[in-house]
């Protein structure tokens, strides 16, 4: 909600004021005197606006508009006048005043002209560390895996595109895990440089010692390595090193996409030191194979929305949910979240539809596409597409592929122009 700053020496017309704010949603804070009004518009959030008397303690609107000014801030600012006279009204907005009430009318204006000049406030809805509840028989899975890997000490390895949710999972191993009580360190493998202790005095290098910090920092912890694929060949030589030599009570759990086993076969990427960290492994589905989520995911999303804002959760219409399923999702709940959100802030009304929705077509290509795929796999994929999309061109969008290149993968395959296998 909008924050609104009242300046004014009457209590009593700043709890007339605040009152009438808070029932039209805004969130308004008070101030007395010119020192408290610096203080509270320095703290103002980007949309806020300024409501002022003509006079209060120690200053006067125009004063507070030029310290604004000093500040290189620009609030909106609304004095509360009493009978000016035009001329005077006009020489007040040419030295900055964005709009005037009269004191007699507050009840009548006060809401009305603070709605002209208060901004959308720009909700930013981050994904915290729970995992979004969904009724796919896919995640159904995933939970269960969660569970008994959480029950191990076995390092793992979670795949997935980007967005789909893997670092949320590999938080729940350790939360569910008996090492909760211990330290948990993440690192993201491709980041800056690595932010361990390091003694310039050392006989070892500086990446070992960095990377060796991170594991007694984190003694009977966890080690959450996100991208694990980015990992610098010399990282990786010192990452297996210190495990096959030193054995530390740490246990790893790594994230990765489908990029890191063809750097094995590449051998961009120490196999051994993979075996070791893949002890065991969670696969995450793209969103585009799990469609009968995204329901879930988007009410969830809407629901956090709603309570942040604050106001009325708002729905997805049937011809929202149909145009959410046939879109390929490259970005996955990430990108769902976002397309979802937008929608929520620009919607007027409480009910969401298609027209509402705007997607991004641009889109990276992924190292999840179709020629990665063994042949079975392919085919379903391109099966499933076409009952989904209900024609070709759809289920080219759906794959991320040209209609072209699926027309030559159908050929490939066998696939006739009403989805059936020719014999």
């Amino acid at each position: 909600m909008n924050r609104v700053l009242i300046v004014d020496a009457s209590s009593s017309d700043s709890r007339i004021m605040a009152g009438l704010l808070t029932k039209a949603g805004y969130d308004p804070v008070t101030a007395e005197d010119f020192d408290a009004a610096k203080e509270e518009v320095a703290k103002l959030p980007p949309g806020a606006v300024v409501v002022t008397a003509m006079k209060f303690i120690r200053g006067m609107a125009q004063e507070l508009v030029n310290w604004q000014r000093q500040e290189g801030l620009s609030f909106p600012t609304i004095a509360i006048v009493d009978n000016l006279n035009p001329s005077d009204l006009l020489e007040l907005m040419r030295n900055g005043i964005s709009d005037v009430i009269q004191r007699p009318a507050i009840d009548k204006q006060l809401t009305e002209i603070v709605k002209k000049y208060a901004k959308p406030e720009n909700i930013v809805l981050q994904l915290d560390n729970t995992l979004i509840p969904r009724g796919s028989k896919q995640f159904k899975g995933i939970e269960k895996s969660i569970a008994e890997i959480a029950a191990t000490n076995a390092n793992c390895i979670i795949f997935g595109e980007c967005g789909t949710g893997k670092e949320q999972i590999a938080r729940q191993i350790y939360l569910q895990s008996s090492r909760t009580q211990k330290p948990l360190i993440i690192i993201e493998a491709g980041g800056a440089a690595l932010v361990g202790k390091h003694a310039p005095d050392s006989e070892r290098s500086e990446i070992y010692d960095r990377i060796e910090g991170y594991f007694r920092e984190a003694k009977g912890g966890t080690i959450i390595v996100k991208n694990i694929q980015l990992l610098t060949f010399e990282k990786q030589s010192v990452l297996l090193h210190i495990l096959e030599q030193e054995h530390p009570d740490v246990r790893m759990i790594c994230t990765a996409n489908a990029s890191l086993l063809k750097m094995i076969a590449e051998e961009k990427f120490r196999d051994n030191l993979f075996f070791m960290l893949r002890q065991t492994s969670i696969t995450v589905p793209p969103l585009r194979e799990t469609t009968e989520d995204i329901s879930d995911i988007a009410d969830y999303l809407l629901s956090k929305y709603a309570r942040k804002k604050p106001q009325p959760k708002k729905r997805l219409d049937a011809s929202a949910i149909k145009a959410l399923k046939l879109h390929p999702w490259p970005g996955n709940i990430r990108e769902l979240k976002d397309t979802v959100l937008f929608a929520a802030f620009h919607t007027d009304g409480d009910t969401i539809s298609d027209s509402d929705l705007k997607f991004d077509e641009a889109k990276p290509d992924t190292a999840e596409d179709l020629t990665h795929r063994n042949p079975k796999a392919e085919k379903e994929r391109i099966l499933k597409a076409f009952n989904r999309a209900g024609t070709w061109g759809g289920a080219a969008k759906l794959l991320g592929i040209s209609e072209r290149a699926l027309y030559k993968l159908r050929k490939k395959h066998g696939i006739s122009s009403d989805g059936k296998i020719e014999s």
